[in-house]
């Protein structure tokens, strides 16, 4: 069986968030359960229906197992795969292949943190490499910050291409009422911001937020409830660390991507939304080249003439991490928002005639890679 074969056997029938927000009482594993509990109902399918658990989360160490206690589910199929952000867009092309196989027939895709709440205590010196530690590199904004500077020299990319991007996420903020930040910015505002690592300000990072979301997969003739889908899918890495990158202009989205598609037997061309994973500008920036939109170092003129509303590509629609939520690892808040501009219960913000959605979640540095495909029904 090749993968050509399951594009669009296995469909997303229910997509939900829990606990966006500030601040919390709640533990990452009751939000994920939370999240999960409101994506079955979304899906109208029951808890005893659900034999495949795929999570991530940094704070346990098994976190499948743990959901699966959450929620009291013997799984048979489980799934805690870490490749960083792009963990459960890895995900959906795993539980495509175990539904499509036979190895489950309901799965649930949970994430959850309470990062805000717990002060960025997770982050640790663990994380970054001996030999980059003396050098006094932010984790993990410098090593962003790096690949924005090599962009700039390259290719031109300028302060106001990147702070461009954090307009755009803005704009569609201000038309969701879930963003936790839905106030205006300027590009001017943004360049003004405070430096944190040069090139990149304030506003050119990620928010530091708490919640969860979840998503339901079953098999596509067994979705009943709107269902969305999935086309295509494809995962790469390069590298683990920025010391070890093996370019600081191209990703391995080029990869991830370039499967997803062969799978869903589409293009760029057919794609109406568009959701990156925005820890930082420079993120969509490459991430809009490597998945195929535009060609590499035509990033930022491409951003110029439009990512936001009434631009000439919707990318980020739920305002994204820059503006939206941001606990830790946003990939599932990418999913959930392309299920519901697909839906078209995107409210405000809705995409007229969307049919096709890609999601791309970055891991680490740019090291974790991962694409989907969806589809509307």
């Amino acid at each position: 069986m090749i993968d050509r074969d399951l594009s669009g056997q296995v469909a997303i029938a229910g997509a939900a968030t829990a606990g966006i927000g500030w601040d919390t009482d709640k533990t990452a594993a009751e939000l994920m359960a939370e999240a999960t509990h409101a994506a079955l109902a979304d899906a109208g399918v029951s808890i005893a229906a659900v034999d495949a658990i795929f999570a991530v989360t940094p704070y346990h160490w098994m976190p499948s197992v743990t959901l699966a206690d959450a929620l009291g589910v013997r799984p048979r199929y489980s799934d805690s795969t870490n490749l960083g952000g792009a963990s459960v867009v890895a995900h959906v092309g795993h539980a495509v292949r175990a539904i499509a196989t036979g190895a489950a027939s309901t799965a649930v895709i949970a994430y959850a943190s309470t990062q805000r709440s717990d002060a960025g205590r997770l982050v640790t010196k663990a994380e970054v490499l001996p030999f980059e530690q003396p050098y006094g590199a932010l984790f993990p904004i410098s090593g962003y910050a790096m690949v924005a500077q090599r962009h700039m020299h390259e290719f031109g990319t300028t302060r106001k291409q990147l702070a461009q991007v954090a307009v755009a996420a803005s704009q569609w903020a201000s038309l969701n009422p879930e963003a936790l930040r839905r106030d205006p910015l300027t590009t001017e505002g943004v360049i003004a911001s405070t430096a944190v690592s040069d090139p990149l300000r304030k506003l050119d990072c990620c928010l530091v937020t708490n919640g969860g979301g979840a998503i339901v997969l079953t098999a596509a003739d067994r979705a009943s409830r709107r269902p969305v889908d999935i086309l295509g899918a494809g995962e790469s890495h390069s590298h683990g660390y920025a010391s070890s990158m093996r370019s600081y202009t191209r990703t391995d989205a080029v990869e991830s991507s370039r499967s997803a598609y062969a799978m869903a037997g589409v293009g760029p061309g057919d794609i109406d939304v568009v959701q990156i994973y925005d820890a930082f500008t420079i993120s969509v920036i490459l991430g809009l080249e490597d998945t195929g939109f535009c060609a590499k170092g035509e990033g930022g003129p491409f951003v110029e003439r439009g990512i936001g509303p009434r631009g000439r590509l919707a990318v980020n629609t739920s305002g994204g991490g820059l503006r939206y939520c941001h606990p830790g690892m946003f990939g599932i808040f990418l999913l959930v928002e392309a299920v519901r501009q697909l839906r078209g219960e995107a409210g405000d913000r809705q995409v007229t005639g969307a049919r096709h959605a890609l999601v791309h979640g970055y891991g680490g540095i740019f090291a974790g890679n991962a694409t989907a495909i969806l589809r509307r029904r």
